[in-house]
């Protein structure tokens, strides 16, 4: 299953939609792994022919799905370090009323998103749909390192080490979630770590 109900949460925390087919004269379609489902979802000869996609599928494959659609300009890129320079170049080159879609995992919808909010675009303009994965990129606040991919709450920061505790605190900016020391004031007294939403 692709989907995923999120619990409610504080309000920093982004809430995912369903992508929608817009009117407008171009259109940037931007996902990884499973996400390459939510755009086949809503793909129209018409919208298609004014389409830009860029996919990144990570464990998955969908790019031959995605390229029978025949869209105006497609791109693979093995991750979305690869990808970043198109997608910024694609936001430079845009016109007004760009149509802006985000498929996937929270990290790449983020990511995307920051920049697209860089270029111009408020973040409310553009839309989201997750799908897939449900894990995390997290910052750790205290030495600031960014690590991809967290799917259990405790967790070591992968840049200095420390057991973070994840919070649902969300920062647009950094495209991050953000981990604390759960054991700052007990070092040592860590809890077993579990998968998110357990």
């Amino acid at each position: 299953m692709s989907k995923f109900d999120f619990p409610p949460s504080i309000k920093s925390r982004p809430v995912y939609g369903t992508l929608e087919a817009r009117q407008g004269a171009a259109h940037l379609m931007i996902a990884d792994a499973e996400g390459a489902e939510a755009i086949l979802d809503i793909a129209t000869p018409e919208l298609m022919a004014k389409t830009h996609i860029i996919y990144i599928p990570r464990a998955t494959d969908f790019a031959d799905k995605l390229r029978a659609l025949t869209p105006a300009q497609f791109y693979e890129g093995p991750s979305y370090a690869a990808a970043v320079t198109r997608i910024q170049r694609v936001l430079q080159d845009a016109s007004v009323g760009l149509q802006v879609y985000l498929a996937g995992t929270e990290g790449l919808m983020g990511q995307a998103q920051n920049e697209a909010m860089q270029a111009g675009i408020p973040h409310t303009a553009i839309q989201t749909e997750h799908r897939g994965s449900i894990a995390r990129r997290m910052q750790c606040v205290h030495c600031k390192g960014i690590t991809e991919d967290v799917e259990i709450d405790p967790f070591v920061c992968s840049h200095c080490g420390l057991n973070l505790f994840v919070r649902d605190h969300y920062s647009r900016r950094l495209a991050a979630y953000q981990g604390v020391c759960i054991d700052a004031e007990d070092p040592g007294n860590v809890p077993p770590s579990k998968g998110l939403y357990e």
